[in-house]
């Protein structure tokens, strides 16, 4: 794949592609466009979802197709929770910023619902490559045993 920055990077192919919610707050979402890039190999085989200036400002950065949601002041947030519930999302990447006033509600919805459904989280750049790393090497392939999809 050729990113927007006109980086050639190889796709990764995953058997079954999962389903990717990104997540971040506006001071942080430079830094979500930053991991998208870095990342946009792996991203590439899989289905990705965001609020709605966070998947406009990673889609224009990396050409990788997100499907967005509302802005979280709109309810993106509670629209990804659904996701959530309804077993629809695989792994979230929610770079918050601990300094903004909607940091515990927003992140408590997300973590609480990732928790209850075993959904794999990261709230900061560090456990994000972690999971992007352990999702290229196929680690995250127990998620079809403990949550599997409904057909």
């Amino acid at each position: 794949m050729t990113c927007a920055d006109g980086r050639t990077v190889p796709i990764y192919k995953e058997e079954k592609p999962v389903n990717i919610a990104l997540i971040a707050h506006d001071n942080k979402r430079e830094l979500m466009v930053q991991f998208c890039i870095a990342y946009c190999g792996i991203f590439a085989s899989h289905t990705l979802c965001s609020t709605n200036d966070t998947g406009r400002l990673v889609t224009e950065a990396t050409g990788l197709k997100v499907t967005a949601y509302m802005s979280r002041r709109q309810g993106g947030i509670e629209q990804i929770g659904a996701r959530i519930a309804y077993n629809e999302i695989d792994l979230v990447l929610f770079f918050a910023d601990p300094q903004s006033p909607e940091y515990m509600e927003d992140m408590g919805l997300i973590a609480r619902l990732c928790d209850q459904y075993s959904i794999p989280f990261a709230s900061n750049v560090a456990t994000a490559e972690v999971l992007i790393l352990g999702l290229q090497r196929g680690d995250l392939d127990w998620r079809d045993v403990v949550n599997p999809k409904k057909k």
